[in-house]
C-alpha cells in the first residue's frame, strides 16, 4: 500500500469512513455527542461520524466534548463542521449543561500517569461512567474500555473473547471494569441501551504498539519481550467498528472485543522493523506465556474483517519514523505486565 506522507494525509485516512460505517449512521437516526473527543482517537472518529453521515445523506450534529487542553483542537473540529464544546465533565453543573443527543460515543478516562493518582483514577473510569449515564438515561451510549479487563491469558489459547469472565490486575484495569459495571447497572436500572468495546489496541502512525517497537528499533534501543505477544487494529478500523456499534446497543449491554485478526510476536515485529529500517533489532528478555492478547473474531463475523494488515501498518510506520515524522509522545507502556500505567 502507498505510503501516508504526512499529517493532514494521515488523518484524511484515519478519518475515511467505511461502507459499514456509512450504513449504520444512514439506519441511525440523531445528533452524536463524542465524549472525551480530546483523547489521541477522538478527534478522527468523530471527523468520521461526520463524513459517513454525510455520506448517508443524513444531516445531524455532532458534538466534541472536551476540556480541550489542546487549543487549536476546537478550531479543527469546527473546519470538519464538528461542533466543539469545551466541559469538565466531572464537574456535574457542565455535564448537567451539554445538549440532549440520542447518540453518545463515550471516550473519557484515564490510563497515563494512573499510578500515584489511583483516586482519580477511579473517578475519571468509574464514577464519571455513572455521571454520564444519570445524564443520558435514554440515549444509546458506544462506552469505550479495554482488553485489559481480562487480565493475561495464555498465548495458546488465541486471546479473550468476550463470554470470558474478566480478571484485571492493577488499578487502571480494575477501574476499567469498574466503569463497565457501572454502564452494566445503569443499563439495567434505567433501560439505557449500551454497547461496550473492549480495545486491543488501536495504532496510527504516531502513537500505538508497533509505533513504540518500532521507535525503539530507530534509536537502537533495546526492545523487552517479557510481554511477548500484542494484536492491533489500524485506527480507522477500530472507529469504524465502535460507530457500528451503534446498532447494537442493547440492555444489558453488547460486549465487543474490536482488534486485529493476528497476534503478533513482538520479537517478530522488532525484527520486520530491523528489516524495514535497516536496523539491527537487540532484544531483551524472553517471552511470558500468557498476554494481554484480544480474540476480535465476533465484531470480524458481526460486521467486517479489518483490510489492513499488520505489516501494512509496519511498512507504513517505518516510513514515518524514518523520514522524522510527528510523534504523540504517548508510548503505550504495553509491556507492563503489572498492571502499572
Amino acid at each position: 500500500m502507498e505510503p501516508i506522507h504526512d499529517v493532514e494525509e494521515l488523518e484524511e485516512r484515519l478519518s475515511r469512513p467505511t461502507r459499514g460505517a456509512i450504513d449504520t449512521l444512514r439506519k441511525i437516526s440523531g445528533d452524536i455527542a463524542v465524549l472525551g473527543v480530546g483523547g489521541k482517537m477522538g478527534p478522527t472518529l468523530a471527523r468520521m461520524i461526520r463524513r459517513a453521515s454525510d455520506e448517508a445523506g443524513i444531516p445531524r450534529r455532532v458534538i466534541g466534548v472536551s476540556r480541550f487542553s489542546s487549543p487549536a483542537l476546537p478550531e479543527q473540529l469546527r473546519l470538519h463542521n464538528i461542533e466543539p464544546i469545551a466541559a469538565d465533565l466531572l464537574d456535574r453543573r457542565s455535564l448537567a449543561q451539554l445538549p440532549d443527543v440520542p447518540n453518545v460515543i463515550y471516550m473519557a478516562g484515564m490510563k497515563f500517569g494512573s499510578t500515584g493518582q489511583e483516586a482519580l483514577t477511579w473517578a475519571m473510569n468509574c464514577y464519571l461512567a455513572g455521571m454520564v449515564c444519570e445524564r443520558y438515561p435514554r440515549s444509546r451510549i458506544v462506552a469505550f474500555s479495554t482488553g485489559n479487563v481480562y487480565g493475561l491469558v495464555p498465548v495458546t489459547g488465541g486471546g479473550s473473547r468476550e463470554t470470558d469472565v474478566p480478571n484485571p490486575m492493577g488499578d487502571y484495569a480494575m477501574s476499567c471494569l469498574g466503569r463497565e459495571r457501572m454502564f452494566e447497572h445503569f443499563s439495567r436500572a434505567a433501560r439505557t441501551p449500551i454497547s461496550i468495546i473492549r480495545l486491543n489496541y488501536a495504532v496510527e502512525l504516531r502513537y500505538g504498539v508497533l509505533v513504540d517497537v518500532a521507535r525503539k528499533v530507530w534509536e537502537r534501543q533495546p526492545v523487552d519481550v517479557s510481554m511477548g505477544y500484542a494484536n492491533v487494529i489500524w485506527q480507522q478500523e477500530a472507529s469504524a467498528l465502535s460507530i457500528q456499534a451503534l446498532e447494537r446497543c442493547s440492555t444489558p449491554p453488547f460486549i465487543l472485543n474490536v482488534s486485529g485478526g493476528e497476534i503478533l510476536r513482538v520479537r517478530d515485529v522488532a525484527a520486520r522493523f530491523g528489516e524495514l529500517m535497516s536496523r539491527q533489532a537487540t532484544i531483551i528478555g524472553s517471552e511470558s506465556p500468557d498476554a494481554l492478547i484480544n480474540d476480535g473474531r465476533m465484531a470480524h463475523e458481526i460486521f467486517n474483517k479489518p483490510s489492513v494488515t499488520a505489516d501494512d501498518m509496519m511498512r507504513w510506520i517505518a516510513d514515518w519514523i524514518s523520514r522524522g515524522g510527528e510523534s504523540l509522545g504517548k508510548p503505550t507502556h504495553f509491556e507492563a505486565r503489572d498492571g502499572k500505567f
